[in-house]
């Protein structure tokens, strides 16, 4: 890869049409995309994400697939069938044609698998140094039907807390890939799409609230929707489910699972006499079979993440000041 090839001109052509295009699976895509939206008195959803995590290849994932699954999720976790993604590639000079077409290839497979088009994209250049190696951003569009309310603010006092399977593989993943630590435990990250099974829980049962569950883990989830909705939250701790890989990884470093980030988990909030089919639903789903119901929400101590402990006590779960893992994603 040299400064030519995000020049716009011939190079720039050719890298479209002879590794972009193809990797990705998709035809010739512009500068921009013209979609027919049939909003049946829904609403449109948009969002956007940036991808810089190191190493580009780690257990179970890549850049490429991770980028096209978290901007899904992100909008999965607000009520919105995605639609269509951009692309957008910020390229170190000398990133070997091989392995971008990999991470092209495998974002390809992943927007295959979640249902979505990649319809539009940009690529740039950048000198030795000024990169490492590889960043992607992506954009997302999806519809929100009409009828679907999904919100950080609509937790309600007597709500179930679910998640869709055990906390803390990807970040647990990525810093065992890095090799700076002396472990050598079998964690895959868990990335993958949730659209299909957010639309599965919309389609059964009065969902509240969902939010994925990436950088903070659980923990920041939980403390951004206590606040919005103004309501407490309460865990229980032996139902917090983890990995016995993930949970010694976290004890040597003196980390939690519900600090870790996710890429493939979510928290969802249903009322609680609906909670039973919402976990069974999530049982039925192959980015469920994990699922447990951790928690509940409650009126006392509003914007409050507790954690009842197995001696009965409650303690205050806090979210982390700073990032435990850096560029996770």
């Amino acid at each position: 890869m040299d400064a030519a090839h995000g020049g716009g001109g011939r190079a720039s052509r050719v890298l479209l049409e002879s590794v972009i295009a193809p990797a990705l699976g998709t035809e010739i895509i512009e500068d921009q995309a013209r979609l027919s939206l049939d909003l049946a008195g829904g609403r449109l959803a948009f969002t956007t994400d940036s991808y810089v995590v190191t190493p580009l290849f780690f257990p179970g994932g890549d850049i490429g697939a991770l980028a096209v699954n978290g901007t899904v999720n992100d909008l999965a976790v607000g009520g919105a069938r995605p639609v269509a993604l951009s692309l957008g590639l910020v390229l170190e000079e000398g990133l070997e044609v091989d392995l971008l077409r990999r991470v092209l290839e495998s974002a390809g497979r992943a927007a295959r698998a979640a249902g979505v088009a990649i319809v539009t994209g940009d690529t740039k250049v950048v000198p030795r140094g000024a990169a490492d190696r590889m960043f992607v951003n992506t954009s997302g569009v999806g519809v929100i039907p009409a009828g679907v309310d999904v919100s950080a603010r609509n937790l309600r006092p007597g709500d179930a807390l679910l998640v869709n399977g055990p906390l803390g593989d990807h970040g647990a993943a990525i810093l065992v890939a890095r090799g700076e630590l002396a472990l050598d435990a079998p964690i895959p990250s868990d990335t993958c799409a949730l659209n299909g099974l957010t639309e599965a829980l919309l389609a059964e049962v009065e969902v509240h609230a969902m939010r994925d569950l990436t950088r903070g883990g659980l923990a920041a989830a939980l403390d951004e929707l206590a606040r919005a909705s103004g309501v407490g939250v309460v865990l229980e701790e032996a139902a917090i489910p983890a990995r016995p890989a993930v949970r010694g990884f976290c004890e040597v470093l003196g980390l939690d699972p519900v600090h870790l980030a996710n890429e493939g988990r979510l928290v969802v909030a249903v009322p609680s006499a609906q909670a039973d089919r919402a976990l069974a639903i999530l049982h039925g789903h192959p980015a469920g079979q994990g699922a447990a119901i951790i928690g509940h929400v409650r009126h006392e101590h509003p914007g409050v993440v507790a954690v009842t402990t197995g001696f009965g006590g409650e303690r205050i779960l806090d979210v982390l000041v700073g990032a435990p893992l850096p560029r996770i994603c």
